[in-house]
Order: structure tokens, then sequence, then C-alpha cells
């Protein structure tokens, strides 16, 4: 089972800039981090998914490819994404 409406509606709710907004960065980031949480999980008792294991990379790839993109468009945005959610700061000390 993947994310639920009522789940992706909630993450929209806390990460949207403006109260149309469905796909900003933030956003997309935010559910991103929600799929791969759930996927992580599952991971815990389907150890032998390595389908489901491409995909979960794939995703972590779209993530980190908004993340870059979020850091090198505005970097206060980025940091405020990084904080909320709780990622590890990986991108700036490459940028630099």
């Amino acid at each position: 089972m993947s994310l639920t409406k009522e789940q992706v509606a909630e993450i929209i709710g806390e990460h949207r800039r403006s109260d149309t907004d469905t796909g900003s960065a933030e956003v997309q980031i935010a559910l991103l981090n929600a799929r791969i949480a759930y996927l992580t999980e599952h991971f815990r008792s389907a150890r032998h998914d390595h389908h489901s294991r491409r995909g979960l990379f794939l995703l972590v790839g779209q993530q980190r490819g908004m993340l870059r993109y979020l850091y090198g468009s505005d970097i206060d945005r980025y940091r405020a994404i990084i904080a909320k959610l709780g990622l590890r700061d990986r991108l700036s000390t490459r940028a630099s």
C-alpha cells in the first residue's frame, strides 16, 4: 500500500507555499520523502524485494535532484525544507 489520498493532502497542506500550491519544490520533496520512508519500512520485512528497491533508488535520485535545484535557486528555502524534514545536509559540502 502506498500513500493514501488523505496522507498526500496532509503533506501538501503542511508544505505548500500558498493556498493553491500543489507542485512547488518543497511539496515535491516532502512527498518523495514520505514515499522513501514508506519503502524503507517495507524493506524491513521484505528484504529480497529487489524490484521495489530499484524504485526506491529512483525516488532517492529524484529527491536529490529536487534538493539540488532548490539549493541552487533559493538557499533559504533549501535550508528550511532540510530542517523541517530532518534530512541531512549533504549538498552544501559538494557545492562549495
